[in-house]
């Protein structure tokens, strides 16, 4: 049997593409996100009672990937991008339906130009992405103290973020410059790269869209240097 799903809002976010979008949600805590809430279910009733939970689930659509298709098996960065594991036992974006999950702190309701936005923090979500549904974080149950992480049961290591003094200056002329600075500091410690260029000479300079921002940077680990920051499209 084949069923349809309609999203029920969408995501914006700070990440304007797939690349450096952290791995889980949590890792970048700065960065904040709304869903906007679409069609019938953008009605002050589906949100109703939801500012008693202090988190919730969001159940979104990999939109960016569904055309690729998916295989039975995917090699995790956690394992180095080389050792292969089956789709069910990793987090990997090519899945057979294409649906993610991401617990986040629920920052508050409001309504904006007639549309219902529930704001989120810890935002793993590309800008734009479906949402197919929300659901409260109850921790009695989705909490569980001994659960066993298999090979994601420590938190990645990061490195150290760096800015050289134009990126600094660059952003010392924006309003929202602390909160940016913030988030490009936890993105990036996350190390963005592929997993087989972790852990060897590497001299390229990548660049990352996020906010309205072009972030240049480059890595020699265990650093990673902001080496500029220009409006994007510029």
């Amino acid at each position: 049997m084949k069923y349809s799903l309609t999203p029920v809002g969408h995501i914006e976010s700070p990440y304007k593409e797939k690349f450096a979008v952290p791995r889980q949600p949590g890792l970048a805590p700065s960065a904040l996100a709304s869903v906007v809430l679409e069609g019938e279910a953008c009605n002050e009733d589906t949100v109703r009672g939801i500012e008693q939970f202090s988190h919730l689930w969001i159940l979104f659509l990999f939109d960016q990937n569904l055309e690729q298709g998916w295989t039975p098996t995917v090699r995790p960065p956690r394992l180095g991008g080389n050792e292969r594991i089956g789709v069910f036992a990793s987090r990997a974006t090519f899945r057979p339906n294409g649906i993610g999950m991401s617990v986040v702190p629920l920052k508050g309701v409001r309504k904006e130009g007639g549309k219902i936005i529930v704001d989120i923090g810890s935002c793993d979500l590309v800008d734009g992405t479906p949402v197919i549904d929300i659901k409260p974080y109850i921790p009695y149950s989705d909490s569980i103290e001994d659960a066993a992480g298999g090979y994601a049961a420590e938190a990645p290591q990061t490195l150290d973020v760096q800015f050289d003094p134009q990126p600094l200056a660059f952003l010392a002329k924006d309003k929202e410059a602390k909160n940016k600075q913030q988030v490009i500091s936890e993105v990036l410690a996350q190390d963005p790269r592929p997993a087989y260029k972790k852990g060897k000479a590497d001299t390229k300079e990548y660049a990352v869209h996020l906010f309205d921002l072009n972030v240049k940077f480059t890595v020699a680990e265990p650093v990673i240097k902001v080496t500029a920051i220009e409006a994007f499209g510029e």
